[in-house]
């Protein structure tokens, strides 16, 4: 049986999935929905429900709970905590939240990629572990790579000189280490590439692909203006948010890469839109 001292005392296993036998005091089972919810960013109706043995219905009260002591805010499927959806994170902040997740679908990702290729590679920490699949592709070879992210033009240099790795330039934002208008936009409107690696903050069948902060929503409508093909890449906690900006519309996507714990409602809803959906 569980130690529920360990809980409150904050050192219960991150991984114990509980069943209806433990029968939680809703105090304590929202206080550690709340902790997941700062673990991982984004929790689902259905996997809370299925963690703590109770019904959705519950689920959606600890919610909401939750929601009006000011420590999370709902959205559809489940809920963000309130600090994320009052603004972006700083990358390395994040850079460990769905660390497993983001490196499966970089190394899909990757695979997507031919010798000889452009592409673009926005920024995010999906978009670093893509980075460094690719550069994991020694037989990778003759391939430009064009990125607003400086964090992502370093990890790349490592592939120097399989790799020619081009900078937008533009002005810094240091939350994401990214590079924005002014001369970010111009530059990449003066290109045709093969294909946009995008990252983003949601992805939902109506409102389309999202991003919280509007500078870099700009540069990756330009991104994909450029590009022949468009390759979202999404973890589970993406999928059914809408963020503050609109990149573009589910139709725009030619791929979205996902890991194995996307919702499968999201994900069925998606592929009936056209899109070719890689679980990984």
């Amino acid at each position: 049986m569980y130690d529920l001292s360990e809980t409150i005392a904050g050192t219960a296993p991150t991984g114990h999935e509980f069943g209806p036998e433990d029968n939680l005091p809703a105090e304590l089972r929202q206080h550690l929905t709340h902790q997941l919810l700062e673990e991982r960013g984004f929790v689902r109706v259905r996997e809370l429900s299925q963690r703590f043995g109770v019904s959705t219905v519950t689920a959606r009260n600890d919610l909401q709970m939750l929601e009006e002591r000011h420590l999370a805010t709902r959205v559809h499927g489940g809920a963000m905590p309130s600090t994320a959806a009052r603004g972006e994170r700083p990358f390395e902040e994040v850079a460990t939240r769905n660390a497993s997740e983001k490196a499966a679908i970089a190394l899909a990702a990757a695979a997507l990629v031919a010798d000889g290729e452009s592409i673009l590679i926005d920024v995010g920490t999906t978009a670093a572990a893509f980075a460094d699949a690719l550069v994991a592709r020694t037989e990778l070879s003759e391939l430009t790579v064009i990125t607003n992210g400086i964090k992502i033009a370093m990890a790349l240099e490592a592939a120097y000189p399989r790799f020619s790795i081009v900078v937008t330039g533009g002005t810094l934002r240091p939350k994401q280490h990214s590079l924005v208008d002014p001369l970010a936009g111009a530059m990449l409107n003066s290109l045709s590439v093969d294909t946009v690696f995008l990252g983003c903050n949601g992805v939902h069948i109506d409102a389309g692909v999202s991003n919280i902060n509007l500078p870099e929503a700009d540069i990756k409508r330009a991104m994909l203006a450029a590009a022949q093909r468009c390759v979202v890449l999404a973890d589970n906690s993406k999928l059914g948010v809408r963020a503050l900006a609109t990149v573009c519309a589910i139709t725009d996507i030619d791929v979205l890469v996902t890991d194995s714990a996307a919702d499968p409602d999201h994900v069925r809803a998606l592929r009936a839109q056209g899109v070719d959906v890689i679980v990984c």
